[in-house]
């Protein structure tokens, strides 16, 4: 799947050139010059982080090392890029996702510093969490479980804490948090299961769990768990109806009104 969607990104850029050619290098360097999505993925991404202190070079190759050394990612990284094609409405194709969408980007610099913190680096892991939140302003522990086929919509603002679980499917809107209770150890964060949608500004604290396919509010606070099919709303989050999908998270339908 990776090699038949980097062939339909080749085929976007080709066509986006000829309607935009002052971009003709840009598109060359993030795309042409690479041989697949591994390779432009790993450069795009250590291109968005290096630092004085961790230099491109560097970062490429730890970027590559990961994406090689597990099959896992690359599966994910698709999962995603066909999970936010099909949901936002804003896209016009894959290489909007891949260039531009900092909520993606960001999910895949995660997923290589998990990969780390799995390799007992997580010196590395740590500081790979901060470059991530000073540029993409998202805020991901590495020890957190993500899914795949997650869309992490306009992405800024976004926390999602240290033993926090996403299963797969996901939908995640701005300014989201997912959080502990304060000085608690241990299992201290959400658990977020397959189909849900999560809108805006939305708040979950501690070791809570939201049912599958259930829908968030925006601007919502949950403080405890919310069974599946249902949609929570409001300070504190109460139900007030039920998503008229079996996955919100598909539909992105943020509307509240009850179906019952």
């Amino acid at each position: 799947m990776p090699k038949q969607l980097w062939s339909t990104i080749k085929a976007e850029i080709d066509e986006q050139i000829l309607h935009e050619p002052v971009l003709v290098s840009f598109f060359s360097k993030r795309i042409h010059q690479h041989e697949s999505l591994e390779s432009a993925l790993s450069d795009l991404l250590a291109s968005k982080l290096a630092s004085d202190d961790v230099p491109l070079s560097t970062l490429r190759q730890l970027f590559n090392e990961a994406l090689s050394a597990d099959p896992d990612i690359m599966q994910a990284v698709v999962a995603d890029l066909l999970a936010t094609k099909q949901r936002d409405p804003a896209v016009r194709g894959y290489t909007d996702i891949l260039l531009y969408f900092k909520g993606f980007q960001a999910l895949q610099a995660y997923r290589v510093a998990h990969w780390l913190w799995h390799q007992a680096r997580e010196n590395l892991a740590l500081y790979l969490q901060s470059l991530i939140s000073e540029v993409f302003a998202v805020d991901i522990h590495p020890a957190a479980q993500i899914g795949s086929g997650i869309m992490v919509d306009h992405a800024t603002g976004i926390v999602i804490g240290e033993t926090s679980i996403l299963e797969d499917n996901i939908s995640i809107m701005q300014g989201v948090t997912l959080g502990g209770t304060g000085k608690e150890s241990g299992n201290r964060h959400p658990k977020v299961r397959a189909g849900v949608l999560i809108g805006s500004n939305a708040i979950i604290i501690g070791n809570v769990t939201i049912g599958e396919g259930a829908k968030v509010g925006a601007g919502s606070v949950v403080l405890s768990d919310v069974e599946a099919h249902t949609t929570v709303a409001g300070i504190p989050a109460v139900v007030v109806g039920r998503p008229s999908g079996d996955q919100p998270a598909l539909d992105m339908d943020q509307d509240l009104d009850s179906t019952e």
